[in-house]
């Protein structure tokens, strides 16, 4: 959410190898020596859809959380160097870690409404709501829909608010929604 806005939303997928939905610890990578977190807004498709309207796409989501997308830029800087996808650089294991859900329900305007933040050692690191976001719930489910059908049990990381760093070795990632802790996790 920190870059100038794209005409459409730009997006790559994640293996299922690269989710981790418990707080255990995460291992900094051997392959990377510059890995950056990406805090983010997460929803979860409750419903098949493919071709789905902007107006109808809040019936697609029944829940959110915090996830982390951990990004490997050294890896991503070669990559964009060479004109090259850079997949590699987001989509190794455990490179996506999400916390525990809440009922979309809770919010009486899930793309508007919702606080988020991430602390590193305690201290806010990234802070935003979810109406900052240059693409709202609903645009980027109507145009992921456009290209591939969504099935129950899909994730959707939304975009990352200003403030992504490096993370290191010691270090003590935690991440919520409002008052909610729902991700706490160390660095090795």
């Amino acid at each position: 959410m920190d870059a100038k806005p794209e005409k459409d939303p730009i997006f790559f997928l994640k293996a299922d190898s690269c989710l981790q939905r418990d707080n255990r610890i995460f291992f900094i990578p051997e392959f990377s020596n510059n890995l950056h977190y990406e805090l983010e807004i997460v929803l979860r498709i409750c419903r098949v859809g493919k071709g789905i309207a902007e107006e109808f796409a809040h019936r697609y989501y029944d829940a959110v959380t915090v996830g982390i997308d951990f990004t490997a830029r050294d890896l991503q800087a070669q990559c964009k160097a060479k004109g090259l996808p850079w997949e590699i650089s987001k989509s190794f294991d455990q490179s996506a870690r999400i916390g525990s859900w809440i009922s979309a329900s809770e919010f009486v305007n899930p793309g508007t409404d919702i606080p988020f933040w991430l602390k590193q050692n305690g201290t806010i690191v990234q802070s935003a709501t979810s109406a900052t976001m240059i693409f709202n719930f609903d645009v980027l489910i109507a145009y992921l829909s456009k290209f591939m059908t969504l099935k129950m049990g899909d994730l959707i990381f939304t975009g990352t608010p200003a403030g992504v760093g490096p993370v290191s070795n010691g270090d003590s990632l935690e991440a919520g929604i409002g008052d909610k802790s729902l991700l706490k996790f160390s660095v090795r």
